[in-house]
């Protein structure tokens, strides 16, 4: 019997991964809807493969810190981030912050088993386009501005591409208003913009390239 744990705010995708699992066979399932609660499942039960998103409701990319505090806690624990994003960028950050496989939500059945049991027994899984699109990310032009920021930076540009104001952002995040304005700050500098606006359209094209 493999312990099995999925994080994920979304009730319809942890019923679907539920019967996903069914499917699979000799699973037991642990659920949790945020990355606090699924940490503190992990660190109880050590499942032998955790099954993570990336995005939770009002915290950002708060999935990729997950990933990293169980690969911390765990090295050899068995990570696939099951996500919306199509973004290359932030799958390489999932990939390098502990995951092993990524796999996209909006993937069949039979692509989603098969990232699940590859995982499962130890070997990464991309699928072969995303992962030359990773790989291509090691060249200088086919890199994103994204790809110079940190995990923090990444989950305030995504609020930001929403529309989300500062204080929106600090409260959200529950960090100082401050705080929120260093790091943006801070990715004006590594995307050479001067501007808060200009760093809200590259917010947005980073969206829309994870809706592409």
């Amino acid at each position: 019997m493999t312990d099995v744990l999925i994080a994920d705010d979304h009730p319809v995708v942890l019923r679907g991964f539920r019967r996903l699992m069914e499917d699979a066979g000799d699973v037991c399932l642990h659920e949790a809807t945020d990355p606090i609660g699924a940490y503190r499942i992990f660190h109880r039960l050590r499942p032998a493969v955790v099954v993570t998103d990336l995005t939770f409701q009002g915290d950002g990319l708060a999935g990729l810190s997950l990933i990293r505090r169980i690969h911390a806690l765990d090295r050899q624990a068995r990570i696939l981030a099951f996500s919306m994003h199509h973004d290359p960028v932030i799958a390489a950050r999932a990939l390098e912050n502990g995951a092993i496989g990524y796999v996209f939500k909006d993937a069949g059945t039979a692509e989603l088993l098969r990232a699940f049991e590859a995982v499962r027994t130890g070997t990464s899984y991309l699928d072969h386009a995303l992962a030359t699109r990773v790989a291509l990310l090691n060249a200088v032009v086919h890199r994103t501005p994204s790809a110079e920021l940190n995990a923090r930076e990444l989950q305030v540009l995504l609020m930001l591409g929403k529309g989300m104001t500062y204080v929106g952002i600090a409260d959200a995040l529950f960090i100082k208003y401050r705080t929120v304005l260093t790091l943006c700050a801070g990715m004006r500098r590594k995307l050479g913009v001067r501007s808060l606006a200009e760093l809200i359209q590259i917010a947005i094209a980073q969206r829309e390239r994870d809706s592409a």
